[in-house]
């Protein structure tokens, strides 16, 4: 058996033990993403003929909760604060930057999987604005010229 094999066994085993539960889309959702990464639209088929829902419902639960992701995620997810007290004093020009550097949209991926670039609302560091994560990590006081050096030591990282 493959691994993809194994996985989808994995979530049909998921849905079997849940379909009889009240709600069990979401835990269904959140199992389907630890095993696969994302969310994708074959993994939602899946759970719709599983769980006896449409495939409509499924991708509106996906896709309202930011904990699901429909692609996969890059080895280093950068989040950059767009709540208040981040936003005035400039992440939106800090998120600008990186979407240059990276050659990506936000909320995106970029080709060779190694970053996803994402907006995010407060962080809970607003003393520090603007705030930015990249994974763990946390980068306070962000300014555009910050954003080149920074990316560099990760993609040095792999090098």
């Amino acid at each position: 058996m493959s691994e993809m094999e194994s996985k989808y066994a994995e979530l049909r085993q998921m849905i079997e033990a849940h379909k009889d539960w009240p709600g069990a889309l979401m835990p269904v959702l959140q199992g389907a993403q630890e095993i696969f990464g994302c969310v994708p639209e074959d993994v939602q088929k899946i759970i719709a003929e599983g769980l006896g829902v449409t495939l409509s419902e499924v991708y509106g639960v996906a896709t309202f909760y930011s904990q699901f992701s429909l692609q996969p995620k890059g080895k280093y997810v950068i989040s950059v604060c767009l709540g208040t007290a981040c936003y005035v004093k400039g992440s939106q020009s800090v998120l600008d930057k990186l979407s240059e550097v990276l050659e990506i949209p936000v909320g995106t991926t970029t080709k060779d999987g190694k970053f996803t670039l994402q907006a995010t609302r407060c962080l809970g560091a607003c003393g520090l604005a603007p705030v930015m994560t990249i994974n763990e990590d946390v980068y306070g006081r962000m300014t555009p010229d910050q954003v080149p050096e920074i990316i560099a030591k990760y993609q040095n990282k792999e090098a």
